[in-house]
Formats: C-alpha cells, sequence, structure tokens
C-alpha cells in the first residue's frame, strides 16, 4: 500500500514538472512571437516609448500608391481594365511553418480574402480564379468569375498544407486556362509561393517561355527567401518579384497587385468590345442557372442574347458566350482611365500665407475653406434639429419638404457666418 502511494506521487510529481516545462516553453514562444522589442524606439530623453506601427505602415502605403499613380499621370500609361487574374496558393508544407503568425497558411488566406475584396472594388470587370498547390501537383479550387463570396468560401473549405511545392505543375495549369481569353484581357497570374524548392516533372525554363508567348504576367510574392527561379520567371514575363518580412509587409505586397497594371504594347490598341446588359430576374421565377446547372427561384440576371439566367455580374454567357457586365462597373472602372492628378494636403493654419490667399473654396467639394470652425460649428447645430425632422416625417413628399427646408436654413446660416466673420477685425 505504501508503495503504491509513493509510485502515485511519483508520477504526480513528475506530471507537474512537464506542465511547467510546456508552460515556461509556451511563454517563451509567445514572447518570442509577440517581438515587443521590435515596437519600441528612444526618445529625446533616453526613455522608450512605443511605435504607432498602424499608422507608420498606412503612411507608407499611401506614399507608396501616391508616387505609383504619379509615374503612370506623367508617363500616361495605358492599364488594363479587363483583367483575368489567377491567384496560385502554395499550400505545400511549408505553408505551415509558423515563422508567420499563427502561420504562412493562416496569413495567406487572411490576405487573400483582403485582396479579392479589394480587387473587385478596383477592378469591377474583371474576374479571378483559385489554384493550389499540395503534393506537386496544381488544383484549380475556383474557376473565373466576378463573385468574391464564391472565392473565399471555396478558400476557406480547402485550407490544409501537405506534400512538396510544383512550381511548373501550376504554371502549366494556369496557361491551359489563360491562353484561351481573348485578347483584350488582361493575362495576370499571382503566385504566393512558400517553399524553398519546386519539385517539377520537366524544364520549367520551357513552361516560362510559354508563358512569356502567351503574354502572361506573372507575379510571384516569397514567404521564405528569394529564389533564383522565381526571379527569373518575373524578369521574363514582365511581373513583379519580392519576399515578405513579416505580415504587414506580406499584406502591403499583396494590395499592391490590386490596382490594373499597365497594357502590353500589343494589346493597348483601341478595339470594340461587345457586352450585353441583362436584367435582374422577377421575384418568383424559377429557372435553371446556366453557372451552376441548378434550378433557382428569383434570383440572378438575364442575358439580353439567349435568355439564359446567370448569377453574378460580371460574367461571361455560357449559352452565347456575350460578355455580361452592368452599369455601374463601367462607371467604377472610369476613374482607371482618367486618374484624379495628386493633391497636397493645406493645413488650415496655412491658408493665410499670401500665394493661398485667392483661394477661398475647395476645388473638389466647394467647400468653403475661410474658417472651418464655423461650419463645424453649424454642422454640430443643425443636425439634431435635422434628425428630428427626419423622424418624424412621414411621407415622400414631406422628405422632401424637410430636406429643401433645411439646406436652404444651412446655406443661409453659412452665408451670414461668414459675412460677420469678414467683418470682425483681424488679430495679428
Amino acid at each position: 500500500m505504501t508503495n503504491n502511494i509513493a509510485e502515485k506521487r511519483r508520477q504526480q510529481e513528475e506530471e507537474d514538472d512537464e506542465e511547467d516545462g510546456d508552460l515556461d516553453g509556451w511563454g517563451e514562444r509567445s514572447y518570442a512571437d509577440e517581438r515587443s522589442w521590435e515596437a519600441l524606439q528612444e526618445d529625446e530623453s533616453g526613455l522608450l516609448r512605443p511605435l504607432d506601427n498602424k499608422a507608420m505602415y498606412h503612411a507608407q502605403y499611401r506614399r507608396r500608391l501616391r508616387s505609383l499613380s504619379t509615374a503612370s499621370n506623367s508617363q500616361r500609361i495605358q492599364k488594363g481594365l479587363i483583367r483575368f487574374l489567377y491567384i496560385v496558393l502554395d499550400l505545400s508544407r511549408a505553408a505551415s511553418v509558423m515563422d508567420f503568425r499563427p502561420s504562412r497558411m493562416a496569413v495567406v488566406a487572411q490576405n487573400v480574402e483582403a485582396f479579392i475584396r479589394e480587387f473587385f472594388d478596383q477592378n469591377p470587370l474583371s474576374q479571378i480564379a483559385l489554384v493550389t498547390i499540395k503534393d506537386g501537383v496544381a488544383y484549380s479550387l475556383t474557376e473565373l468569375g466576378g463573385s468574391p463570396e464564391s472565392h473565399i468560401k471555396a478558400l476557406m473549405a480547402k485550407l490544409e498544407c501537405s506534400g512538396d511545392s510544383s512550381l511548373q505543375n501550376a504554371l502549366e495549369l494556369v496557361h491551359e486556362y489563360l491562353d484561351k481569353i481573348p485578347a483584350y484581357g488582361n493575362r495576370e497570374v499571382l503566385i504566393l509561393y512558400s517553399a524553398l524548392t519546386t519539385c517539377d516533372p520537366g524544364d520549367i525554363m520551357e513552361t516560362i517561355q510559354k508563358c512569356k508567348k502567351s503574354k502572361m504576367r506573372c507575379s510571384v510574392i516569397g514567404l521564405s527567401a528569394e529564389m533564383f527561379i522565381c526571379k527569373h520567371l518575373c524578369q521574363e514575363t514582365g511581373g513583379l518579384y519580392s519576399v515578405a518580412l513579416d505580415e504587414s509587409h506580406f499584406k502591403e505586397l499583396i494590395l499592391e497587385h490590386a490596382p490594373p497594371p499597365p497594357a502590353i504594347a500589343e494589346f493597348a490598341i483601341a478595339n470594340l468590345i461587345k457586352m450585353g446588359f441583362p436584367q435582374r430576374a422577377a421575384e418568383g421565377s424559377i429557372s435553371i442557372c446556366s453557372c451552376h446547372k441548378e434550378s433557382k427561384v428569383g434570383e440572378g440576371f438575364i442575358c439580353p442574347r439567349c435568355k439564359a439566367r446567370v448569377c453574378e455580374l460580371p460574367t461571361e454567357c455560357r449559352i452565347c458566350g456575350l460578355t455580361l457586365v452592368s452599369s455601374p462597373h463601367l462607371a467604377r472602372s472610369y476613374h482607371h482611365l482618367f486618374p484624379i492628378a495628386p493633391f497636397d494636403e493645406v493645413k488650415p493654419s496655412r491658408q493665410n500665407e499670401p500665394h493661398r490667399r485667392s483661394q477661398k473654396t475647395c476645388f473638389g467639394c466647394q467647400q468653403s475653406l475661410v474658417n472651418p470652425a464655423i461650419l463645424i460649428v453649424l454642422s454640430q447645430a443643425i443636425n439634431p434639429a435635422f434628425k428630428l425632422l427626419v423622424q418624424n416625417a412621414n411621407s415622400t413628399f414631406a422628405l422632401t419638404v424637410t430636406f429643401t427646408f433645411m439646406r436652404a436654413c444651412t446655406i443661409a446660416q453659412v452665408a451670414r457666418a461668414l459675412e460677420l466673420h469678414s467683418q470682425a477685425p483681424l488679430h495679428r
């Protein structure tokens, strides 16, 4: 009996020691993963203070976008508005490495979701497809389409890492699909590569030359280290190659591919593209969707040529091959053809400078720049009354009268405030 009690006590002590070791190891790993020492900076007095990394990264992103827009405006570069982009995700065993928190696969999935939404916001006439690399084989996850939700749903359902990566198999699969794209579309490939090796069945150099001949623009973002074959692929096809340093840098690199790139000179010739503007299907109508071969009730759009039903826009009709878009898609693509010139922010304290005294209103919104404080006070005073009138309006006519009345009152009060401000003595 005594031996049994001593044996149990010894086993309990060993288990407690193992748990303490695991906790110590976990605490050390979490401290190393947090990288808290990188978020400190020494100020003038020699004290350590935290850095505002979000503001710094946002400022860097805005500066890079401004420099890109300035360069495109000065050189008048024509951009491809109809893009067909294949996103290739490396889901080999290298994607499970935890140097990116919590893992490379999780960081890639999170940023790809944000990129897909930003891509369709910037390119409403374009389409995306997803391809994964796993066990040395390339798999087509989704076909070309314009619905961000369908791509994100399919991606989140297939997040598993295994085997080796094969860059050649991915390029062969993407080349097979993009080679059928019409000449007016931009053929692009964005590869998010985690591995340091590629297990290919043949000569990858021949595959790269095939991609170059088909006018495919291949870009690679590496998550481990620079690879010669990835750099050579980007140089041959005119793409961009970069290596992410951390999670925020990876997000910045992938979002740089959202705006449309410069069009290839051979495809930059102006040509007419036949498009259809479908109408939304009537509520309660039952028909078979040509996309998924399923019967649906009151959803989708009707092709104006063959009267087939499709689920989403933009897309290509599966029956007659007509490109189907909506008028808002064309309107949202217009700003890429004639982008707004970059402007310099002017603070209110600089309004009294001699060369700025003649500028009384904003060029964009026509708001007064004389005394912004007056407008703020007026808006704070008007908003409660305006909200009360809108809540009590019980018809469309009452709402129209309310908006008209409040607009007239606002214009009169602002004019009176500006007049009083101009008559007041200046304190120098």
